[in-house]
Order: C-alpha cells, then sequence, then structure tokens
C-alpha cells in the first residue's frame, strides 16, 4: 500500500482518505483496504467490523487481480464499511469517504 493522501479535513470533518495499492503486490487487496478504512476512522485494525459482513472479499480480490491479457485498466467498486464510503478502483487506488448517513 502507498498512501497518497493524509487525510483531507475540512470544517473540522475528515472529507477522504486515499491509498494506492500495488496489484501485482503480495499484500491482500482486502487487507489494503482494511488498512486504509482503519488509518481514515483512525481504529485499529483489529477493532473493525470483518470485511466480510461488508463485500465478499474473496469476489474483491478475483475482480482486481492479474488476468491472463494483463492487467483491468477500467472500472470500480464501492461499498459500505465501518460507516465509511470505500471505493476501489482498477487504476489501484482506495478511495474512503465518510458514509453519509
Amino acid at each position: 500500500m502507498t498512501e497518497t493522501s493524509s487525510p483531507q479535513i475540512r470544517s473540522g470533518t475528515t472529507e477522504s482518505y486515499s491509498v494506492q495499492f500495488d496489484r501485482l503486490d503480495d499484500e491482500p487487496l482486502s487487507v489494503t483496504v482494511a488498512d486504509a478504512v482503519a488509518t481514515f476512522t483512525g481504529l485499529d485494525v483489529t477493532e473493525l467490523d470483518p470485511l466480510h459482513y461488508a463485500i465478499d472479499a474473496d469476489a474483491l480480490e478475483r475482480l482486481f487481480e492479474p488476468r491472463a491479457e494483463g492487467l483491468r485498466s477500467d472500472g470500480t467498486v464501492s461499498f459500505a464499511y465501518n460507516e465509511c464510503l470505500v471505493t476501489v478502483s482498477a487504476g489501484g487506488e482506495i478511495n474512503v469517504e465518510p458514509l453519509d448517513n
């Protein structure tokens, strides 16, 4: 995981947090997502709900894994996780922002 932004603070609330994940790295995407949400929320990753409560982590991994014809070049998936909206893009970016209630 490569941090691409620190949490952006505006009007006393945190707006969003983005990290870049390496789709060819050995660290699973699901771990990178959990780490990003933990960083954004200021919680320890062990305090978060299990990711599989929000999304099928295996399907998320398969969606963005390298394929025989190369890496997926476009597409995103968004889901709610620990009161955050998480968006994962095929370009390798994970964006975390507050979930609007």
